[in-house]
């Protein structure tokens, strides 16, 4: 059942498509590491180690990208350089004006990633220095000159906002419009860089159409968890003749665990705070013609209160309701709220569109304490949870998430 809400959660992101609601689904120290990334230093020079430690005797050799005098260069160049007998000590880089460009080196030492995306049209300089075991230094230059602005581009968002506060099931989540083709999601999974900080292990993985990528550990990332991401696709070719629209980047933390389980046998919801159950409270699921989705789901928004209409696509079977503490579990509207209707039916049978129906003071107490990004699992209702339809990358078990990587995934990490 469609309806049609106000306002979907703030975003720097592209618009998404329509939504519905209530429906049925379609889809020791302080480490940081960044994960098939830059190093997380930052300035015009690095010196972190890069390529082969090999003996002194090895004849040093150097040769950097792009090649001097390359013209039409995207703005999402890095510095690339392929080393031998030697490693990489130095990288500078400068525009026209002759003004250093900051930048990181790759932690696989293949190349040296600008901060930001280089400026359209601009003659740029390089300089890379790579020693020897014995001090021995050989620097390679090179000039390139970059591209004007694309005439096509790929809409680009992220769903994570600077200094917000996660729950521990808050994916990363990449949006693209149009969808990026497998040929050429390897070359964009690149540029999204992603630090967790404890540090800990986590992969891209693509939904089938390519629309959006998710960034998720292997179990649920642990309270007080620092994400700092980056998403460097401005300029950078994305297939089909696009570019990417722009660099997009947050900070944001992780906060204390905070599991809904939602079990249509019992009809009932079990919430567990940091390993202990805190309350149960009867709910009402969906009917048999509007069977709520069973699937690992993320609380998507909040909204206090808003409006339910499906007017627009059940006409006169359709229906507009005033709706309070509404937490969206789908993009096909699927919400957990507040239903004063249906109490007398809670804990016994199904009566909803396929949203979690729960009492008014249940729904307020759960709208007060939840987080975006906090986990909802729903077990032994007639429909299954469509991939892609929500924050879903939970739903799959790890070794089947990692399928859906367009880079080699650490034997570590299958």
């Amino acid at each position: 059942m469609r309806r049609t809400l106000v306002a979907v959660m703030a975003m720097a992101v592209i618009t998404p498509v329509a939504l519905a609601a209530c429906g049925k689904g379609d889809d020791d120290k302080d480490a940081s590491a960044w994960v098939g990334t830059p190093s997380a230093s930052a300035g015009a020079s690095a010196a972190a180690p890069t390529g082969r430690e090999e003996s002194a005797s090895v004849p040093v050799s150097l040769a950097v990208t792009p090649a001097a005098g390359k013209t039409e260069v995207p703005v999402s160049a890095e510095i690339g350089f392929k080393v031998a007998g030697a490693k990489v000590t130095t990288v500078t880089l400068k525009d026209g004006a002759g003004k250093p460009v900051a930048g990181t080196l790759r932690e696989d030492g293949s190349a040296w990633v600008p901060s930001a995306p280089l400026k359209t049209k601009q003659k740029y300089s390089a300089s890379v220095v790579a020693t020897a075991g014995d001090g021995t230094t050989k620097t390679a230059s090179t000039t390139f000159t970059t591209m004007g602005k694309p005439a096509r581009k790929t809409g680009t968002g992220l769903y994570l906002f600077d200094d917000h506060t996660y729950g521990v099931a808050m994916p990363v989540v990449v949006e693209f419009s149009p969808g990026i083709k497998k040929a050429d999601r390897a070359a964009v999974q690149r540029r999204m860089f992603v630090t967790t900080t404890p540090a800990q292990p986590g992969v891209w993985s693509w939904t089938p159409n390519g629309t959006q990528a998710y960034y998720r550990g292997p179990e649920f990332w642990k309270s007080g968890t620092t994400l700092k991401v980056r998403i460097a696709l401005g300029g950078l070719p994305t297939g089909g003749g696009r570019y990417g629209d722009r660099d997009r980047a947050a900070t944001a933390k992780i906060g204390r665990s905070f599991e809904m389980k939602v079990d249509n046998k019992s009809k009932k919801m079990t919430v567990v705070q940091d390993g202990k159950t805190v309350k149960t409270m009867p709910v009402s699921l969906g009917k048999k013609g509007t069977p709520s989705s069973s699937g690992v789901m993320v609380v998507m928004e909040k909204k206090e209160s808003t409006v339910f209409d499906t007017t627009d696509t059940d006409g006169d079977d359709g229906y507009v309701t005033d709706i309070e503490f509404a937490q969206r579990l789908t993009w096909s509207g699927q919400y957990i709220h507040s239903a004063p209707w249906s109490v007398g039916d809670q804990g016994r049978r199904n009566v909803s569109h396929g949203c979690v129906n729960v009492a008014p003071g249940n729904a307020r107490w759960l709208f007060d304490r939840t987080l975006v990004g906090d986990p909802v699992t729903v077990r032994g209702t007639e429909d299954k949870l469509s991939y892609g339809n929500g924050w879903t990358p939970w739903d799959k078990p790890w070794s089947e998430f990692v399928k859906g990587s367009a880079l080699p995934v650490p034997a570590s990490l299958k």
